[in-house]
């Protein structure tokens, strides 16, 4: 590169940065459809575009330059990421967008096959801000916050609203949202049950939103009801159209759009905890809740439940290991189907993990439990909440030593290995061998994930 080459790169990084430190975001994108190479550029003391734009609170232009794939985890002269910067000034908005872990590069985790696939119901729209749990003024306070939301669940599920009665039609189907007015007098019920949810993440500063008493803005809180009161009588406090109460929740939920889901997830877990512990596991007294619903605390007050930690006071997870089995030959993978299953549906082997033992472990006797098939080496791949009711899918990959098939027909109707091929085939639906499991299960991403296909489909 010739000096005149070197000073109008120069010029051109100079006037990138500053276009991002004033917030410019039509000179920033301009820029950068010229010269992508920008993207990373620092300046003074290291400093980076995204780094100035986080500093002055310039969200579009932050989101903009993620977007370009820029380097979110470069540090400048003071070690200091874009992360701590918005953090460091107070731009919340900025520093929750950055801190975002559903990106997470090969760079930082070298050597291991990450595919980043967020799985259906994992997306946490909320902030939980579990540390205001125990904060009941500021509870009480965001309650009856006119810009709060409010969900409605009916034996446990919630009220959504379809566009279209058509379920094929492949609209999402939308959770009902409420305010303090309109289910106010539920608050009063003593049957009512309230979970305080969380406060939204990604709301920007020009959205309307409450405020706190000292000015500063806050996103609102979210709060799910689970109510006695009869499902039509909840039913006419909507305005919108073709509401209901999903009937059937493993189906039906999973219409929900990935923004939704997750919430979905987190409500119905802790309100069907509450459903099953109205009275104390340990004396069996009557209970009551706490901590915005994350806690019941028995009301006999010589049980010992009360006296040091004890799991039964607050909301279970189950375990639940998922795993699609590897044949040793590398090019086969094992697949199985219950009698309860569509017709010609087949999805990965799972069972829950028991007490005191491994994942691992789990792993290998659910399948040889289920098919009869050993298993030895097994690598972690991702999870998913899944709330029917509370359980957590814990996906795995894992190799065969044996291949012999023999089904526990108590579990499982039937187990066959697949090829490559065959999975493709049936994927992309060319020629099927069988029916792959909805795109929001964890199964489904698993069996992605082997022939290697998220890239591209």
């Amino acid at each position: 590169m010739t000096s005149l080459q070197l000073s109008a790169m120069e010029e051109m990084v100079e006037r990138f940065l500053d276009a991002a430190a004033r917030g410019d975001l039509a000179q920033v994108s301009q820029l950068l459809s010229h010269a992508p190479s920008l993207i990373n550029q620092t300046g003074y003391s290291g400093w980076t575009a995204l780094m100035l734009a986080a500093r002055n609170g310039h969200y579009q232009v932050v989101e903009e330059l993620l977007s370009h794939g820029c380097n979110k985890y470069s540090v400048n002269s003071s070690s200091q990421t874009a992360y701590d910067i918005a953090k460091f000034w107070g731009h919340r908005h900025i520093s929750n967008l950055l801190g975002r872990t559903d990106d997470t590069s090969q760079r930082i985790l070298p050597g291991f096959d990450l595919h980043q696939q967020e799985n259906y119901f994992s997306r946490e729209t909320l902030d939980r801000l579990s540390a205001k749990r125990t904060d009941t003024v500021w509870l009480e306070e965001k309650q009856s916050d006119p810009d709060t939301v409010y969900l409605l669940f009916s034996n446990l599920s919630p009220m959504v609203s379809s566009p279209q009665a058509d379920a094929n039609t492949g609209v999402e189907t939308k959770l009902c949202r409420f305010r303090y007015e309109a289910v106010k007098d539920l608050l009063q019920k003593p049957a009512t049950v309230l979970i305080f949810l969380g406060v939204e993440k990604w709301r920007k500063p020009s959205s309307p939103s409450s405020r706190s008493t000292d000015g500063v803005q806050e996103p609102p809180a979210w709060f799910a009801i689970n109510t006695d009161e009869d499902a039509a009588e909840l039913l006419k406090r909507c305005r919108e159209k073709n509401c209901s109460f999903p009937k059937t929740p493993n189906r039906d939920l999973l219409k929900l759009n990935e923004e939704e889901a997750g919430v979905v997830a987190q409500a119905r877990a802790v309100l069907a905890w509450h459903s099953r512990y109205s009275f104390c596991p340990t004396c069996g007294s009557s209970t009551k809740l706490e901590e915005g619903g994350y806690k019941r605390s028995c009301l006999n007050s010589d049980c010992r439940s009360l006296k040091g930690v004890h799991n039964t006071c607050y909301p279970r997870v189950d375990p639940v290991v998922i795993m699609l089995v590897i044949h040793p030959d590398g090019n086969q993978c094992l697949l199985g189907r219950k009698k309860i299953f569509p017709v010609g549906m087949y999805s990965c082997l799972a069972g829950f993990i028991e007490p005191g033992e491994p994942m691992e472990e789990a792993v290998r006797r659910e399948v040889e439990e289920e098919s009869g098939v050993k298993v030895g080496p097994v690598q972690y791949v991702c999870c998913q909440p899944w709330p029917m009711p509370s359980n957590l899918m814990i996906g795995c990959l894992a190799v065969a030593l044996s291949t012999d098939i023999k089904v526990d027909e108590n579990e499982i109707e039937e187990a066959r290995w697949f090829s490559r091929q065959q999975v493709i085939d049936s994927f992309r639906r060319t020629r099927p061998a069988f029916t792959f499991p909805p795109r929001q299960t964890i199964a489904h991403q698993l069996i992605r994930h082997w022939i290697g296909m998220i890239s591209n489909l």
